[in-house]
């Protein structure tokens, strides 16, 4: 376990930062070397005092929170960023985690929280806790669905049909006798599949199918 772990402040509000050092001065095993009051500045800072952990609001005048918070990750990897805001938004907690952040604290819940990321960074753990975990997680799994639902949104009702049966390895006759269709209209509707795809052959659009979950969007 490291023993001291060193802190630099970030927030455009002198009295927060005020009320983040009076928090930390009582941990004897956090030591704040440095504040700054924008994004700038918190790189500046970064760069010269090499910190464990920066503490950053996340809206600042300038450039943002996020701006710094993937400068300083791109560029020194191994120093964590714990993000601060006001609100529990699940577009910045996202933003917050694509631009590299290792944790996220609500201002007005923020001591215990805050302290127990700079735990977790002192013990060498993640620094998200299980509420933002799973926020971030469903919002994956929605931007997921999403993706897969748009895989399929140029095709018809009846294109869809004939392209699970295509999926499911069945030859144009086939498909033409389970859904009582002419086969040289399913060898129509195999072609605008692939057109709209954007495929070339039957196994293209088979594995495209497959891989996008087709079943989940069948009328």
């Amino acid at each position: 376990m490291k023993e001291i772990i060193n802190v630099i402040l970030v927030d455009d509000h002198e009295v927060v930062r005020l009320g983040l050092m009076t928090l930390l001065e009582d941990l004897s095993w956090v030591r704040v070397v440095a504040e700054a009051g924008s994004a700038e500045e918190a790189v500046q800072a970064v760069a010269q005092h090499q910190p464990d952990v920066v503490v950053m609001d996340i809206r600042m005048p300038g450039s943002s929170g996020l701006d710094a918070c993937h400068e300083i990750t791109r560029r020194w990897p191994e120093i964590k960023v714990v993000m601060l805001t006001s609100f529990m938004d699940d577009e910045l907690i996202f933003k917050a985690i694509q631009a590299g952040a290792s944790g996220y604290v609500l201002k007005q819940v923020g001591n215990e929280s805050l302290i127990k990321a700079l735990g977790a960074v002192r013990r060498g753990e993640a620094l998200l806790d299980s509420a933002v975990t799973q926020r971030v997680l469903q919002r994956m799994r929605e931007t997921e669905t999403d993706r897969e639902a748009a895989a399929f949104r140029d095709l018809s009702e009846r294109e869809m049909e004939v392209l699970a049966l295509v999926a499911e390895g069945k030859s144009n006759g086939e498909i033409a006798a389970e859904l009582s269709l002419a086969e040289k209209t399913v060898r129509n509707h195999v072609s605008a599949i692939l057109a709209k795809l954007g495929l070339t052959n039957r196994i293209e659009a088979a594995t495209y199918a497959v891989r996008n979950h087709l079943e989940r969007y069948l009328p």
